[in-house]
């Protein structure tokens, strides 16, 4: 597969994430859709490392620490879903507002 085809590929999975993110309101769908952001950009990342890179190895660390970032990311957007649940008993992004301070 050709590099060019390998990064529309993953325009086109960050596009289909950004959709999700803009025009879904259930939090945990958004969530979703941020990790498949991160997860396309992951993979640009990759492609032009082996692509341009020397050793084809130098994208792969800032990889692992998008990972690690997005796993940080995961864990307290599903704790604010918990906390949304348990308070309003629903996981709507617009009911942001009403959580309690």
């Amino acid at each position: 597969m050709t590099p060019s085809f390998l990064l529309s590929l993953a325009l086109v999975v960050f596009f289909i994430g950004l959709f999700g993110v803009l025009f879904r309101r259930n939090f945990i769908v958004v969530l979703m859709s941020l990790e498949l952001m991160l997860n396309a950009a992951n993979f640009a990342l990759v492609v032009v490392s082996q692509t341009f890179g020397e050793m084809g190895v130098e994208g792969h660390f800032l990889v692992l620490m998008v990972l690690m970032i997005a796993a940080v990311e995961v864990s307290i957007g599903l704790a604010l879903a918990v906390h949304m649940y348990r308070t309003g008993e629903s996981v709507d992004v617009e009911e942001f507002n009403r959580l309690p301070r």
